[in-house]
């Protein structure tokens, strides 16, 4: 496990940490993030000089890694092709990317900053796919010559990419001109979910091509025939808050869409469905629910022919592969009360929990306790707030949340954050992107012990100052 810092150092524990009551067993998740609490204490990750850190469970990474592949591999044909690529989104960096790669995941990049960062992260381009409701000339361009695929968001994206490869070297609108899969994103219309912002397949999403709108199925399959290199399928109908069966559903609209134009060119020319991602994950306890394993299993009993080998798959999970792996660890700087009710305001807010922050009944999250050196606090529940340290009154991770009494000094642990918390950040109040680690925790003889690496250094206020224009201090002082 390589790292920048903190490396090789370990901190041992005795068995009374472990889930395992000291049989020998590995940790448990629970466990595990305990003792990596514990340890960022004594390694002196958390301090006052550092009151807000991110970790992330590698093993628990690893485990759903291969439970995405498991699952899969349960219910396609042998011998079926099937890309499974990280949507990068969720958690844009490099270690975690490289990490997905060497357990078989690629990578879908909706941006030129995702794909660099794929590629820097060693994910090959056969293993990477780009999608975007907005990709410039340029962004296509660059993607046919590396040779990824790409979904074509609308009619004018695909008349880009018409001309683009009849632009390209030697090249001409016919079968395989560029070496990269080529596809059309489907809005198949199926519904949203109980989260509006992020449902992607209502009737007036903003993604793909509607495919219930007056004439729009007949030009999809006429898009097709004129165009034999167009040879995938793309559909993404579910996300946080969309019910497993109304994901089935769209991927079922899409299936019956590639036979339809398969049947009109008398030929197998989609030979790739594209079905996107959207697990949602459970938020209120330690149990990851639903599993990959439901999904495909109801993908076996409500699309049979997708799986029976004729297609090649490729999936575009995000959120479900890192949010139960993450934790966003704060240092309670004060103690305080106001109408009675306790707060503990930490450095842990809008920077880190935006989503949480601006709408908490959609994105609630569980809160643990700490005590000063790490160890889970006891006593008593007590409604209080958990406060970050942004300067609105709305800068809360939790409202009026039974926990043990926070005191200051104490830590407080977000969990669930491995997703879309520390790795996009908002730099509200110029607040600095806290450091992420990974950890490994083992258990052995002599007791537990926890390892840690850098992901990424924490920003430092000299580089916040640069990101602001420190470097053109006097730009806005012109002569009139």
């Amino acid at each position: 496990m390589a790292s920048v810092q903190h490396n090789g150092r370990t901190t041992p524990h005795g068995t009374d940490g472990s889930a395992d009551g000291g049989t020998g067993a590995a940790p448990g998740a629970a466990a595990r993030r305990d003792l990596a609490v514990r340890a960022a204490v004594a390694q002196g990750l958390i301090s006052e000089a550092e009151p807000v850190v991110a970790l992330l469970d590698v093993a628990g990474i690893r485990a759903s890694a291969a439970a995405l592949r498991t699952a899969f591999d349960e219910v396609t044909a042998p011998g079926t092709a099937v890309l499974h690529a990280f949507a990068v989104k969720a958690a844009p960096l490099v270690a975690v990317v490289r990490l997905l790669g060497e357990q078989g995941i690629g990578a879908e990049v909706a941006s030129p900053g995702e794909l660099a960062l794929a590629r820097a992260a060693g994910v090959r381009p056969e293993h990477t796919v780009l999608d975007s409701p907005a990709k410039t000339t340029a962004e296509l361009r660059e993607a046919l010559a590396l040779g990824i695929a790409v979904n074509a968001d609308n009619p004018q994206e695909l008349a880009r990419i018409d001309a683009v490869i009849s632009s390209g070297p030697g090249s001409s609108p016919s079968p395989g001109p560029v070496a990269s899969p080529l596809g059309l994103r489907i809005n198949a219309q199926v519904g949203g979910g109980s989260i509006g912002a992020l449902s992607t397949a209502t009737a007036t999403s903003k993604f793909g091509i509607a495919l219930r709108d007056e004439g729009a199925r007949a030009w999809v399959v006429q898009a097709y025939l004129d165009r034999p290199w167009l040879t995938r399928l793309h559909t993404h109908s579910g996300s946080q808050g969309v019910p497993l069966e109304r994901m089935a559903e769209g991927v079922r609209t899409v299936y019956e869409l590639a036979e339809e134009i398969n049947a009109a060119a008398g030929r197998r020319q989609i030979d790739t469905l594209d079905i996107g991602g959207g697990l949602p994950v459970n938020f209120t306890s330690d149990e990851e629910t639903p599993t990959y394993a439901a999904y495909a299993r109801l993908l076996r009993e409500t699309v049979p022919g997708l799986l029976d080998g004729r297609y090649g798959l490729v999936t575009e999970f995000g959120r479900s592969l890192l949010a139960k792996h993450g934790t966003v660890l704060t240092r309670v700087e004060y103690a305080k009360s106001a109408g009675g009710r306790p707060i503990a305001v930490t450095h842990a807010g809008a920077q880190v929990a935006t989503r949480t922050v601006y709408d908490p009944a959609s994105w609630p999250l569980r809160i643990a306790a700490y005590d000063a050196g790490g160890r889970p606090k006891t006593g008593p529940a007590v409604a209080q707030d958990i406060a970050g340290p942004a300067c609105f009154a709305g800068d809360l991770l939790a409202e009026n949340r039974p926990v043990p009494l926070l005191e200051q000094g104490d830590l407080v642990a977000a969990l669930d954050t491995g997703a879309y918390y520390f790795s996009n950040h908002y730099a509200y109040n110029s607040l600095a992107r806290p450091g992420v680690f990974g950890f490994v925790a083992t258990h052995g003889a002599a007791g537990d012990a926890v390892r840690f690496a850098t992901v990424r250094a924490a920003q430092t206020v000299a580089e916040i100052v640069t990101e602001s224009g420190g470097g053109y201090a006097d730009a806005l002082l012109l002569d009139d």
